[in-house]
Parts: C-alpha cells; sequence; structure tokens
C-alpha cells in the first residue's frame, strides 16, 4: 500500500489511504481512527509521519480530534453552490434531506437603521424579525435571523414560515424572487452558536449575510446565518 520509493511524500500515501477507506464506505461518520502507534506498525514508519497525515486530514475537515476520547470520522459536508438562489428548504429537499426548523422568536418590530437603508425603508417601520436553527435530518446546520419587510411581504405566520418562506411569497403573494447579493466570512463559534449547534467552543463557523430582492428590484429580505463550517463548504463556478 505504501512505496517508500515513490516521489510523492510517505505521509501523502497515507492520507489517500484513509481517504479511500472514507469514500468506499469503509471507515463512517463517527467511526474511530486506530490510534498513531498503530498506523505506524501497519505502514513501518515513524509515528510522526502518521501525526503529519493525520493533521493534514483534520485541516481538511474529514476528521476530527476529540479530546480524550480519540480521533473520528467526520460528516460528510453540505456541498453548497454559489449559483442559483434557492430558499434552505429547497436546498435540503432537493439533497434528499428532511429540512426543519426550531423557532427561537417570530415577533413584528420597529426596524433599526442599519436593516432599514438596507431594505430601502424608513426607520421604524415593522419588519418580521425571525430567529430560528436550521436543521436537517434533525441535525443543526446553521443559526439563522431573518428581517422582512412587513409592508412588503404582507400576513406571514409561525406556521407559514415553518414551511417554504419562498413558495408562500411566489404562490400565495405572487411576487416573484428576482436575486440576492450575498457575503461569506469566517469566524470563530461564540456561547451561543455553541450551544444551539451543538459545536465546541472555538470552532470554526461560516457567517453569511444575504439580501434577497424581488424581480422588480425592491429588497425584502435580509438573512444573517452562522453555518456550521464542518458541515458545510461552498463551491463557485468560474468561467473565463
Amino acid at each position: 500500500m505504501i512505496d517508500k520509493n515513490s516521489p510523492l511524500p510517505i505521509y501523502s500515501q497515507i492520507e489517500e489511504y484513509i481517504k479511500e477507506r472514507i469514500e468506499k464506505g469503509e471507515l463512517k461518520p463517527g467511526d474511530v481512527l486506530p490510534p498513531e502507534r498503530e498506523y505506524a506498525e501497519q505502514f513501518d514508519v515513524s509515528r510522526m509521519t502518521i501525526r503529519q497525515a493525520i493533521n493534514n486530514l483534520v485541516n481538511d475537515g474529514l476528521i476530527y480530534r476529540k479530546k480524550g476520547s480519540g480521533t473520528f470520522i467526520a460528516e460528510k459536508k453540505f456541498e453548497q453552490p454559489l449559483q442559483g438562489l434557492t430558499s434552505f428548504t429547497e436546498d435540503m429537499k432537493g439533497r434528499g434531506l428532511t429540512p426543519s426548523s426550531k423557532l427561537l422568536s417570530f415577533e413584528l418590530i420597529p426596524v433599526s437603521a442599519n436593516i432599514a437603508a438596507v431594505l430601502h425603508i424608513s426607520e421604524y417601520t415593522p419588519v418580521y424579525e425571525i430567529k430560528r436553527i436550521r436543521m436537517a435530518d434533525n441535525t443543526p446546520m446553521a443559526l439563522e435571523t431573518c428581517y422582512i419587510s412587513a409592508n412588503l411581504i404582507k400576513g406571514l405566520t409561525e406556521e407559514i414560515i415553518n414551511q417554504s418562506l419562498y413558495q408562500y411569497i411566489e404562490e400565495k403573494l405572487q411576487l416573484e424572487i428576482g436575486e440576492a447579493t450575498q457575503v461569506i466570512e469566517s469566524a470563530l463559534a461564540n456561547d451561543l452558536e455553541v450551544e444551539l449547534l451543538k459545536i465546541n467552543e472555538g470552532d470554526p463557523i461560516l457567517l453569511i449575510e444575504r439580501c434577497t430582492y424581488l424581480k422588480n428590484g425592491t429588497p425584502f429580505e435580509i438573512v444573517r446565518s452562522s453555518y456550521r463550517a464542518d458541515r458545510y463548504k461552498f463551491t463557485s463556478k468560474l468561467k473565463r
């Protein structure tokens, strides 16, 4: 399995061996990896070589360490293309997963100046503020806060937002959703995100802010989300 005469470093060959076992399903999410000593004996290499291979796999998000317990196979990341505008519900259903939400709060509030500026409305105009945990197959994926123009998107209820908001807007209100602008940043999880997303202190997250527009150019929604970086990755197709 390991060719010590190959120009490919031994630690890279060991990485590929473990990756192949993951891809074939021989190592499944949640499985514990053998200890470094066992791999070192199996491949007749130093533990330092094994450690380098393991560290690279951790950095790639394929495995993770749990202090005092060992090294485990990570859940496969959801790949989110940056082309196309879909809701979380539509996206998860398209993957064959069951989307759900845990509603934390649903209020009609006077909008702050910074949100009002983005939504092109006056300060203190009423907006819906919706805070919820977004889940796929009952696994927390993101912590989300939405601000939606109440004068434009009328009649929202808890029942509606627990279904598909975009479907309600397009089918019930007969408004056509056009496009969105989105900003993605990296950060470390805060205490609230650690608690609600069931991740560890200091884990990386993806902060995403999106403003969505109707076909006529009117902004109607701002969404601020904290996504688990261990479960999500974003891809973009670029053409010259």
